[in-house]
């Protein structure tokens, strides 16, 4: 018997790292990956959306095939009602919360995510549970 999947929603800065195999980031979430079994990968159209525009604007269609490779590969959730009205909560209560950050996070809560994984440390403040900047540990 397996163990128990860990869905992950990943912030799409983590996806553009990966991808783009940044030299710092990349190495450090790789080996994070490896070292975890069982990771299943959560994303939305909003992270398609945030990783696709420099591609596009620069007409890098190697990128832009190496990003799609990727999100077939990843759980595409989706970002319903009930996600806008919980970002539009934390919104209101942390003023200085951006809508994506806001919308990425509430969707990886209303999907039950075990773990939201980023590289911005504000996030933890508004809901420490699933939230995890693996990148300074």
């Amino acid at each position: 018997m397996g163990l128990k999947p860990i869905y992950v929603y990943l912030d799409s800065c983590l996806v553009i790292y990966l991808v783009e195999e940044h030299s710092i980031f990349a190495p450090l979430l790789e080996n994070y990956i490896f070292a975890q079994p069982d990771l299943i990968f959560v994303v939305s159209a909003l992270s398609e959306i945030e990783c696709f525009v420099m591609p596009f604007r620069k007409n890098n269609q190697l990128l832009i095939d190496k990003f799609c490779d990727w999100f077939k590969q990843a759980e595409s959730v989706l970002l319903g009602k009930e996600v806008f009205r919980q970002a539009a909560h934390f919104r209101a209560d942390f003023p200085s919360l951006k809508t994506p950050d806001a919308l990425h996070l509430a969707t990886a809560i209303h999907h039950n995510c075990d773990e939201f994984w980023t590289n911005d440390n504000r996030l933890d403040k508004i809901n420490p549970n699933p939230v995890k900047n693996i990148l300074t540990t």
